[in-house]
């Protein structure tokens, strides 16, 4: 595993088994590199509930509960289907934060408006808030990808940083 998905991994982890909280990771296009990375640290078992790999539409309604409407009218690249997926993560789970990754590695099945490299993310929190992003990333298929994990992880990292823990 890259050092630094190690190293962030950890950071997380521990992050989250001193509040005594939760992670579930619903992926796409990163296809389970999130939880692999996580599930590579010893001791996730304290604090990774699960990990969702939906890289079908089918799979994002079925497993995660996301909206055809929502895949219909924002298509599964986009803001609106990350948070779906994430707010389905915390649902389907007993996690207190999840995290949601969808997006276009390529080489193929970019478009003008969606290009290959457009990740959207999502970070939700059982407390209720969902936040959203979407970055455009370089490099080939494996690349993308990579950064992808690398970005939800910070994100997340930040975020868990960012909240007071609650009593």
């Amino acid at each position: 595993m890259n050092d630094e998905l190690e190293t962030l991994a950890a950071d997380l982890g521990a992050a989250l088994l001193a509040r005594g909280e939760w992670l579930a990771a619903a992926e796409s296009c990163t296809g389970g590199w999130l939880a692999q990375s996580v599930t590579a640290i010893a001791g996730s078992s304290a604090w990774f509930d699960r990990g969702f790999v939906t890289y079908s539409n089918e799979a994002k309604m079925d497993m995660l509960g996301v909206p055809e409407n929502t895949l219909e009218r924002h298509g599964a690249v986009s803001e609106a289907t990350a948070r779906a997926m994430a707010q389905g993560a915390l649902a389907h789970s007993r996690a207190d934060w999840a995290v949601a990754i969808t997006g276009i590695a390529g080489p193929s099945g970019g478009s003008p408006d969606k290009p290959v490299g457009t990740v959207c993310f999502a970070w939700a929190s059982k407390e209720g808030g969902c936040e959203a992003q979407t970055c455009h990333f370089s490099g080939d298929r494996a690349a993308v990808r990579q950064q992808s994990v690398r970005h939800a992880l910070l994100g997340l990292l930040q975020r868990l940083e960012a909240t007071p823990l609650l009593a």
